[in-house]
């Protein structure tokens, strides 16, 4: 509204410059854009990537099968250096066992995989997901999941948009103040003369 008022106030304002009457377009334009192709933006972005989401998540549920495994003992866990935060964090949490479990085609496995700390006890059974070939695999992704990860690329695709359609705008903006700042110099300079400033000067 302030970019319309200012438009609707230079149109006929005697005072007005050609920089002050492009300046106001140029914010018009730029409310525009980020009422409309901002949301649009991420919108489309959004749609595309639960579209996509949704198809892999539908596609790894079908692929990989849930299977009932039954710890046989702790996994040896060789000595290593200096671990990352999230390496210490998810040992924490997580355990590598020893375990075994039927494959869908009905084959006993076994196999080191990892599992909660509270589930890694000889003996304790726990949900492992494997392909179609047995192999343990991660868990499928749930649609909850895809929608938030949409979510976040829709934000995003929005965010980079209205910040490309800011930036633009500072820098019309910006050269339109040096090229009027140029102008000033020239008509004082033409105005003044050459001998502006000197002592005796119209004397």
């Amino acid at each position: 509204m302030r970019a319309a008022t200012g438009l609707w106030r230079w149109r006929h304002n005697p005072l007005r410059r050609t920089t002050d009457l492009v300046e106001a377009w140029i914010a018009l334009v730029a409310i525009v854009l980020l009422c409309t192709a901002v949301p649009l933006t991420g919108w489309a972005t959004g749609t595309s990537a639960y579209g996509s989401l949704s198809r892999a998540a539908r596609a790894q549920q079908a692929q990989r099968l849930p299977t009932t495994a039954r710890v046989v003992r702790l996994a040896h866990t060789p000595a290593s250096g200096p671990r990352s935060v999230e390496a210490a964090g998810e040992e924490r949490l997580r355990r590598s066992v020893v375990a075994r479990w039927t494959a869908p085609d009905g084959s006993p496995r076994t196999g080191t995989v990892a599992t909660a700390r509270q589930h890694s006890a000889p003996g304790t059974a726990f949900r492992l997901w494997t392909d179609r070939d047995g192999r343990p695999v991660a868990p499928p992704m749930q649609r909850g999941t895809a929608r938030a990860h949409a979510v976040v690329a829709g934000l995003t695709a929005a965010l980079l948009v209205g910040s490309l359609v800011e930036l633009v705008r500072r820098l019309a903006v910006r050269r339109l103040v040096v090229r009027r700042y140029a102008r000033l110099d020239r008509a004082w300079a033409a105005a003044a003369g050459p001998d502006w400033g000197r002592t005796g000067t119209g004397s």
